[in-house]
Order: C-alpha cells, then structure tokens, then sequence
C-alpha cells in the first residue's frame, strides 16, 4: 500500500524538496506526495511542488473567521486527497486540536532546535543568546502542546562563537534536509512505535 503525504508549508519549500528527492530516488519506497497546501500565496514551495506535477493548493487564512475554521478547511482537503501521513515543512501556523485529533500519530513536524530546549519562533536566535554551544533540529510528532510531540529523529551542529542567527540556521538546515526524509522514511516502513513519550525505532 502506498502512503499518502501531504505536506504544509508556508515558505521556501525546503524541506518539501528534500522529501520529493527521496521519494524520487527511492531512498523512500511506497509513498507519494499527493498535495502540497501553503497558508501563504506567495509561498517558494508553491513553484516547487508545480515543478514536481504536485498539486499545489493555497488557502488563504483571512477568509477564515477563526483558526478551527480554516483547519476544517484543510482537513477537507486533507481528506480529499485521502492523506496517511501530514508532514508541516517549514508551516507558520498553530494547529488547533481537532485537526491534530483526526491525524493523531499521524502528522510530523520538524523544529530547528534540539527540543525541548528553544521551543517556538526563532529558536536559532534563542539557542545563540542563551551561549548553546551545541544546536540542531528535532522531527517529532504533534500534539497540541507547541512543539512537545514525541521525538522521532534529532540531528545536531556546533555553535560558533561568531555564528549569527542565519549562519546557525543554514547549517541547521543542512541537517534537516537529512534528518525529515528519514524520518518519512521510517513512518512510511512502519518502524516507529509511540510508548508514552519514546518514540521506539525498530528498523529490524
């Protein structure tokens, strides 16, 4: 059975790419990204997703008179295109609870911190002023606590002493371009077990 993706996003697309990269070269077998939703219209990974032949679809928040409502709207979408597995690529919204209740287990995430530390906006800038000398990111499921959903994968950068909050977010970057596409990979062979706050990996 394949695995259906779709993927959230609201900027360049990234990370979207990486995983469409993987799929494509069979690093990840058995899934397909079906869609591509972007809260903003002009959104980089709008052009990214028309390049791969993936519908790339624009919802617009202001048309929306609450964060429910316009969940229920991509939950229709979602639905539409029978999604498996939601993954937030870079998606500059807080989901509200009944979207994460009809996907639980079942949507992704990925944070440019090592989690629990620096949860939230601009967590490179966080991790810089706090004196970190080790940063990284974090793919983990979504629960409605921000950024507090169990942990599948995290991969880790040194911090310089001259790092600015951009220099430290490109070689993060660098590594979540690695660390998404293997937890994608790992959801879609099935390998990945919720036991309380652990995420097991059984790659046997």
């Amino acid at each position: 059975m394949t695995v259906r993706i779709s993927i959230l996003v609201s900027g360049r697309g990234t990370n979207f790419q990486s995983i469409a990269d993987a799929i494509k070269s069979k690093k990840i077998e058995g899934a397909k990204i079906v869609c591509l939703i972007s809260n903003k219209k002009d959104a980089g990974a709008l052009l990214k997703a028309k390049n791969e032949n993936i519908p790339g679809i624009f919802v617009n928040p202001d048309d929306y008179n609450s964060r429910e409502e316009f969940d229920f709207e991509i939950m229709k979408i979602l639905e539409s295109y029978e999604t498996d597995l939601v993954v937030l690529a870079g998606y500059l919204r807080i989901i509200s609870d009944p979207l994460i209740e009809k996907y639980k287990n079942r949507i992704i995430n990925i944070h440019p911190s090592l989690l629990p530390s620096f949860k939230g906006l601009n967590a490179q800038r966080q991790a810089i002023e706090y004196g970190s000398k080790i940063s990284g990111c974090t793919v983990h499921f979504v629960e409605p606590s921000l950024d507090s959903g169990p942990i599948i994968i995290q991969r880790t950068v040194p911090v310089f002493s001259d790092d600015d909050e951009n220099t430290l977010a490109e070689r993060i970057l660098t590594e979540e371009h690695i660390a998404y596409p293997e937890a994608v990979r790992l959801f879609v062979e099935g390998k990945l077990k919720i036991d309380g706050r652990k995420v097991i990996i059984d790659e046997n």
